[in-house]
Order: structure tokens, then sequence, then C-alpha cells
């Protein structure tokens, strides 16, 4: 059959690599490059080319199982990494990370603060009670149940908040309306706060491109580059897909692998199902800039984490975070690489290496509801949907929804 694949994320990358052995694939990705989120950056500095990754970065064994299967077929190797987290906030000057008791108190002062030691006992409190939270009800938020229970604003504001916004690169106050049950069965499975058994992260060695390489690499010359979908239009007997300036082709399915709401938008007859289903999860941009400003990390270098999320002098909507990418890709260069997301102005504009615009899917019950309606619309008039945001916007949700369509035409990761 004939199958045309729209976008090279995580999902569009694996279902053609197990579709175009046995189908007639074409892919098509409106960016110049592939990978999506999947984006290595090279840089050159005091004579070494450093290859740092602006958007996809860790993964691990125990929860991302299939990506792990898809590297090891691919002979695509990895190293350790660490998952450390900082936050610091300009207007208090707090400034810690849980990741030591020494780094965790690197403002003495926090010793004799009663309203920070409330904080450190509503982490244990909340990591007792994650399995409670985790049988909530969908419809019960993440804001509402801290409220509910009664745990102190410090740990709202200055912990969970900031941890979890960083994680899903969400509006803190968007964050809130997550489904608790969804947050707390996320962090559980992770491990993110135990004090022992957490899984060991890893990156991909050499850049996350590596992996995007090698996944393209036998269908390489079936991806059009620069070749952004116009639209999509489904008749009984095949899908036509225009792409501006050139004919119309028609293929006999289609996969649409972009965001929810660019699958939506490319649909030139969507049915109420699919208008109801995919308009149920948003996406917001993030501006994110690759630099070499070390100033947006926090003021004490013990605290210097692999996430570094700051809280601003004046409340603003979207979130900041600072990757080290020093830490997480263990790169040994005498200058700082750091990715930050949504950095309002903070940045030496002559330390700046590359600006971009990811976007990434915010979850509220309603979103909740609409992935259990997958099958309603994937794999009807012809058309099928895979993305991360059909589970928890991670690279593993990502491979596990390009499975879920390819086993629709038949294939699975053993058939590669």
């Amino acid at each position: 059959m004939r199958i045309a694949i729209i976008g090279t994320g995580i999902s569009g990358m694996t279902a053609a690599y197990l579709l175009h052995g046995a189908h007639d694939v074409t892919v098509f990705e409106a960016d110049g490059y592939i990978g999506g989120h999947t984006h290595t950056v090279d840089v050159a500095a005091e004579g070494t080319t450093y290859s740092v990754d602006t958007g996809f970065i860790v993964f691990n064994e125990r929860t991302y199982p299939n990506f792990l299967r898809l590297l090891r077929k691919l002979g695509v190797s990895w190293q350790n990494s660490n998952m450390s987290f900082s936050v610091r906030c300009e207007r208090t000057q707090l400034e810690y990370s849980p990741s030591s008791l020494d780094r965790l108190f690197a403002q003495r002062g926090n010793l004799i603060r009663p309203a920070f030691w409330r904080m450190v006992w509503d982490i244990f409190a909340f990591r007792r009670h994650l399995s409670d939270t985790a049988g909530l009800p969908e419809t019960v938020t993440l804001g509402e149940h801290l409220r509910q229970k009664g745990y102190s604003r410090m740990f709202r504001e200055y912990f969970i908040v900031p941890m979890g916004a960083a994680i899903w690169s969400a509006e803190p106050c968007r964050f809130e309306n997550m489904p608790a049950c969804m947050f707390a069965r996320f962090f559980a499975n992770h491990g993110f706060l135990n004090v022992h058994d957490q899984p060991q992260w890893l990156v991909v060695q050499g850049g996350s491109r590596q992996y995007a390489e090698a996944l393209t690499a036998p269908f390489h010359e079936r991806i059009r580059l620069n070749c952004p979908v116009r639209s999509v239009r489904r008749f009984p007997d095949g899908v036509e897909v225009e792409v501006p300036g050139v004919p119309t082709e028609r293929f006999d399915h289609v996969i649409v692998a972009t965001h929810s709401d660019q699958a939506l938008r490319l649909l030139a007859d969507p049915t109420e199902d699919e208008r109801q289903i995919l308009g149920a999860i948003p996406y917001q941009d993030n501006q994110v800039v690759l630099h070499t400003d070390s100033a947006i990390l926090p003021r004490r270098r013990k605290v210097w984490a692999s996430w570094n999320y700051r809280i601003p002098s004046t409340p603003q909507d979207t979130v900041v975070v600072t990757y080290d990418m020093n830490i997480l890709q263990s790169l040994d260069a005498d200058r700082e690489f750091c990715v930050t997301l949504n950095p309002s102005g903070d940045i030496d504009a002559k330390k700046v290496l590359r600006r971009m615009v990811y976007s990434h899917p915010v979850y509220t019950p309603r979103a909740m509801a609409a992935q259990r309606r997958h099958g309603q619309i994937s794999g009807v008039n012809r058309t099928h949907y895979c993305g991360a945001y059909w589970g928890n916007g991670f690279h593993e949700d990502g491979v596990n929804s390009a499975l879920a369509v390819c086993r629709y035409f038949g294939r699975g990761l053993d058939d590669a």
C-alpha cells in the first residue's frame, strides 16, 4: 500500500521505520531537519565541536522499554546522565537543590526557617500518599488536590509546581490543571521523589541526533524535508495529500504524526469526533534558547543542577527552566552550555547560540478523556494518528503511539 506519513518526530520516524519494508512509504516534514523535538545543534568552541541537545534529552530503562528496544535494534549507544533539580526565586532569593542535604540547605539560614522545614515535610508526605493520589478520579486536578489536603504554599510554589512545570514544559498556572492522578502515576513510575530506587537516567552518546539518523537511514530517500502539508482530504478509495507548489498526491492511507492541533488543521473534512478529540488536547509554545550565559543559573554553584527552575521577580505565565547540558551530556567544556525555556530577556545576547520554538501538550481532565477515544478516530477514514500527546508527552509515549498505529498494518518492533 502507498502510505503517507506526516511529521518526523519520534512517532513519525518510528512508524516509517516499521512500515517501509512492507509498504510504499512517503514521509512529509515541514522543517529542514528530521527529528521534531530531537534536535541536536553543533557548537564550535575552543577548537572542539560539541553536539548539544536542545529538545529531547534523557530517558531510562525502567520507563522507556520500547524506546530502548529501538535503540538496541539500531545499535545506538548511550551513557549515564542524571535528573538533578534546583529552584531559584528572584523575588525572595531562595535557592536550593533537593539532590543532597548540603544542596538542600545551601542557604544555611533555611535550617532555622519553619516554612522551609514544612516544605520538606510536605515533600515526604506527598511521596507517602502517591498511591492514594494515583487512584483519584481524573476530574480532580493537581491544584485542587494540593489545596484540599492542606499542603503548604511553599511546597506548592517552590517545589511541586516548579518540578512538574519543568518536566512537562508547562505554564505553572496551567500545570495545576493537570489531573492529580496522572501526575502521581508518572512520579511514582519514575521514582522522582524516592531517595533510593531511582532509575539511572541516560542520554544518547554524541547527541540524540545519532538515533534519529540511524532510525531514518533505511528510508532516508523517502523523506521530503521543507515540505509542509497544506491539507489532507479523505475519500472512500484513498487519501489526497496537498503540498503547496506540487501536484496533489494520492495514497491508500495517511498517518498523521504531528501535534494534535496541527493534525486538526490539516484535515480538509474533519469529522465531529476528530474535532472533539483532537481539539481537547491543546499545545503551548515555548521559546527555547541555546546559550552560554551561566548567570541564569543559581548564584551558588553547588546548587547548579541538570534542571534549574527559575521563579522570576515579577509573575509571568510561562515556565522558565534552564537545562545545564554540561551536566546532562557530560560535556567537557570551559563554558557552560545551557538550554533555557522562556528566558524573558535575561540572557546576554552575545552569548546566545541559537533560538528555537518547541510546542508541548497541555494536559487537563478533558485531554485525558480524549486520549481514551483514540480508537474512535484512528484507523477510520483511512487515517491514523500517532504522537506522544496520546500518552504523557515523552519519547516512550511517541514510540508506543506509533506501535499502536502500525499494528493496524500488521507490523511491530520484531518485524523491522
